[in-house]
């Protein structure tokens, strides 16, 4: 499989989520962000979309979200445990394993999600990752986990003019959970748990000493 070319298909994508306004509906509104959703053309399910500015530079927020093992998002996002190195493609391209703990007061069993990681940094300062499901011979489904598949999905951090200590960041979420889960369960968990992990973010943002 060409990996670098799936992943930078996908950077293509969130692009184009981030820049077409049609068809999004709001459906969680906080202090940190603006979720909205849409029906997803990838799977039988939804696309979220969270936006919002949080108080820190790009490289600063970026520290705090980039995809690396034992990097700082395991500390402060409470959906993922643990971050695991499957493959390095290239300098910018990896294969990940993601693990959740579980959630929805133990209705959403734990899951582990296999995804290529790109990321990508733009003239103007924006910093993005950018993943999708993969299979790799070296990491199949394990016990004690339900196998999900996120689609297009990833975190976009974008410069704010006039202000080098804010960031404008954009989430986009579309993963299928697997399982026998009720839709309304999963309707009702990821704005959320995307509200969450805005407030949490800007929460990591200044308490970690960057």
């Amino acid at each position: 499989m060409d990996y670098g070319r799936v992943a930078r298909a996908v950077a293509d994508t969130l692009l184009s989520y981030k820049t077409d306004e049609s068809g999004w509906k709001v459906c969680r509104k906080s202090n940190d962000v603006i979720v909205s959703w849409r029906s997803s053309s990838e799977f039988p399910g939804n696309v979220y979309k969270g936006e919002g500015f949080i108080g820190g530079s790009p490289l600063k927020v970026w520290e705090c979200l980039k995809p690396v093992p034992n990097g700082l998002r395991v500390q402060w996002d409470n959906n993922v445990k643990t971050f695991e190195l499957v493959e390095q493609i290239s300098e910018d391209v990896s294969v990940c394993r993601t693990v959740t703990p579980s959630a929805a007061m133990g209705i959403i069993a734990p899951r582990d999600f296999v995804d290529v990681i790109l990321v990508q940094k733009y003239e103007n300062g924006t910093i993005s990752s950018n993943a999708t499901n993969v299979i790799h011979p070296s990491c199949p489904p394990q016990p004690g986990y339900v196998r999900g598949f996120n689609h297009p999905c990833g975190c976009i951090c974008v410069p704010v003019s006039g202000d080098p200590n804010k960031t404008q960041v954009f989430t986009f979420f579309q993963t299928d959970l697997s399982g026998l889960l009720p839709r309304s369960v999963v309707d009702s968990f990821f704005p959320s748990s995307m509200a969450e992990f805005y407030s949490n973010l800007a929460k990591a943002v200044k308490s970690f000493n960057l």
